[in-house]
């Protein structure tokens, strides 16, 4: 009943510690941090504590916007400590902490924190439970907290996660046991299918090459049959299509040709055969929408608009790839990590279609679907080339500082 009451009693600071507390604001007054990334056969990790809780401890004087020529002679008497004060093991078998690199962690409005990086030694398989000891400034700071985060697991699930609560060290509990018995290869497959479709969610300039795309997808072009004067004027018109098939098709040669490209490159840069800078590739993304857009306009590939998706589909491959690489999954499981990523960006690439194009269907009989396609593509060409000074010659624009502040 204790265990029980224990796992309840996490999973609940858990749920507290992700509704209520800020996301941009990570660290907490009086807590120092344990984060750990468990791999095939190998355990990382880092303790950030502050300045104050070595001054604290330790009879130390170090500011709390510390700078690393400061720390660098209280280094060996901090890591002197730890040692003594933290250690990991499983079934009776202790891991040796060996400390790789030391950084200062600068939180803007908040007080710095010190990294210590290290690694566990004789780590020769990766334990069903790894037993954690951490009691280090509940001496002298009873109500301090010791937090433990999996940052990274990819077998039980985990990727990039920098928010979510393990365990809680206390003053009444300085002794954890945590589970790795939740592993699977299928658990790191889901969470990579997961990060695939978030990414492809939230990336706007992905949704808008999408949107260029499948706005001509209910309608076709047609020569202006009129009078001269009104053939000079606006020579090809736009006409619904009469079927859905049709339509549908068109949809599904576009979003295949679309998947092979991005899903080509996608793989030759994730394994790292081709590695370009994120500043060309994201400006060409942003140049692929008023591409597209154009091509509503005045048609660049005449009834050959695979040769748009197919070419920028590649750099979008290139754009997806950094989203492995920013995840730390450069060797560990990347076949699987490459397929899973790859089928969530499919499987969100699918809903956003979905859900864009019956709405198109059902308006492209009306009189002013003509004038949505051309303002439509004037506006994402204003967009993307907003997007491409600031992404190619690394400015925040104005406009961009405006919305930021908005979300922000």
């Amino acid at each position: 009943m204790n265990i029980k009451i224990k796992k309840l009693t996490t999973g609940l600071l858990a749920m507290m510690w992700c509704l209520f507390a800020d996301p941009a604001k990570a660290h907490e007054p009086d807590h120092t941090y344990i984060f750990l990334s468990v791999y095939k056969a190998e355990i990382q990790g880092r303790i950030e504590i502050t300045a104050s809780d070595a001054n604290r401890e330790l009879g130390l004087s170090m500011n709390e916007e510390i700078e690393e020529s400061e720390l660098t002679p209280h280094i060996p008497a901090i890591k002197a400590f730890l040692l003594s004060r933290v250690s990991f093991g499983s079934g009776g078998q202790n891991y040796p902490i060996r400390f790789t690199e030391t950084k200062v962690l600068d939180l803007d409005d908040e007080e710095d924190y010190i990294e210590f990086h290290f690694a566990l030694d004789q780590v020769s398989e990766i334990p069903e439970h790894l037993d954690i000891s951490y009691n280090t400034f509940f001496d002298k700071a009873p109500n301090h907290r010791g937090v433990l985060i999996v940052e990274h697991n990819w077998k039980a699930g985990i990727v990039d996660n920098h928010s979510l609560i393990a365990e809680v060290f206390t003053k009444g509990e300085t002794s954890k046991q945590l589970s790795m018995a939740d592993a699977s290869l299928w658990n790191g497959f889901v969470a990579m299918v997961k990060l695939g479709m978030w990414h492809i969610w939230i990336g706007l300039d992905h949704i808008l090459f999408l949107l260029a795309l499948i706005l001509p997808s209910v309608v076709r072009r047609r020569k202006n049959d009129g009078s001269p004067e009104e053939a000079a004027a606006a020579p090809v018109s736009w006409v619904p299509v009469p079927r859905f098939k049709p339509a549908g098709l068109y949809l599904i040669k576009i979003v295949t040709f679309f998947t092979i490209a991005h899903s080509i490159t996608l793989a030759i840069a994730a394994l790292g055969y081709v590695d370009l800078s994120a500043r060309y590739v994201e400006s060409i993304i942003a140049i692929s929408i008023a591409i597209a857009a154009l091509h509503n306009i005045t048609p660049i590939f005449k009834s050959k608009e695979w040769i748009i998706v197919s070419a920028f589909g590649l750099f979008h491959g290139f754009g997806f790839a950094s989203v492995l690489g920013e995840k730390g999954l450069g060797g560990e499981y990347m076949a699987l990590s490459l397929l899973g990523f790859n089928v969530g960006v499919e499987i969100g690439q699918v809903l956003i279609v979905s859900g864009m194009f019956p709405i198109l269907y059902f308006i492209r009989k009306s009189s002013i679907y003509p004038k949505f396609i051309t303002f439509g593509s004037v506006l994402l060409i204003m967009i993307s080339l907003y997007w491409v000074i600031e992404r190619f010659f690394e400015v925040d624009l104005p406009l961009g500082s405006w919305v930021n502040a908005i979300l922000g």
